[in-house]
């Protein structure tokens, strides 16, 4: 089941790369569809969104809630994608905690170390777990047991209400929004969770 409406405004998100081009946040934030927005930094080893440091500015301008995420590899090393992923994304920039984007498997396996080293590098840098974005099936394969009870996770499933436990629920890739050209990705927020779930610690900045 969705969300009521008048729910809505307060726990509805989008996240955004380059294939959104250039947005008008403040179109955006107008819309008053949005409360939060995630952001892709970096992929692998080397790849840096050239959309992020404007897409940053332009949604903190117009008072969203930003957060950033790494969109995970299985053929660079933990360490390299974290020092891309660190490379762009500065703790004080951000409101959210981090997401890894963990999407596809290549091979037979998810290599499960490598993963955890991510996680405990975002962990110690950003002052939070991080966040598990991935698919049901993934979760079902490589997330649902004890040891990753304490990570908030992000399920996309376009078709139906998860069956898995969630914070945030991916559930449109055609979503559509003032200040945006074309589909972007909307998410929903677990009726049990709030803000508060997925907010950064407050440092000092």
């Amino acid at each position: 089941m969705l969300l009521p409406l008048w729910a809505v405004a307060q726990t509805r998100g989008i996240d955004v790369s380059k294939y959104q081009g250039t947005v008008n946040w403040d179109k955006v934030a107008g819309s008053k569809k949005v409360k939060y927005v995630y952001l892709k930094a970096t992929e692998g080893m080397t790849i840096q969104d050239p959309y992020y440091k404007k897409n940053l500015e332009g949604a903190h301008d117009a008072g969203f809630l930003v957060g950033s995420y790494h969109l995970y590899s299985s053929k660079t090393t933990a360490y390299q994608q974290f020092d891309n992923f660190k490379s762009m994304v500065k703790k004080a920039d951000q409101d959210l905690i981090p997401v890894l984007d963990i999407e596809a498997v290549h091979g037979r396996n998810l290599n499960v170390e490598r993963v955890d080293k991510i996680l405990e590098l975002m962990e110690r840098e950003y002052g939070a777990k991080p966040m598990i974005y991935t698919s049901e099936r993934l979760y079902l394969d490589y997330f649902s047991g004890k040891k990753y009870k304490d990570y908030q996770i992000f399920i996309a499933n376009y078709h139906r209400f998860p069956k898995v436990r969630f914070t945030l629920w991916q559930y449109t890739q055609t979503g559509r929004v003032n200040g945006i050209t074309g589909d972007v990705d909307f998410s929903e927020m677990n009726q049990s969770k709030s803000i508060d779930d997925i907010l950064l610690p407050t440092t000092e900045k």
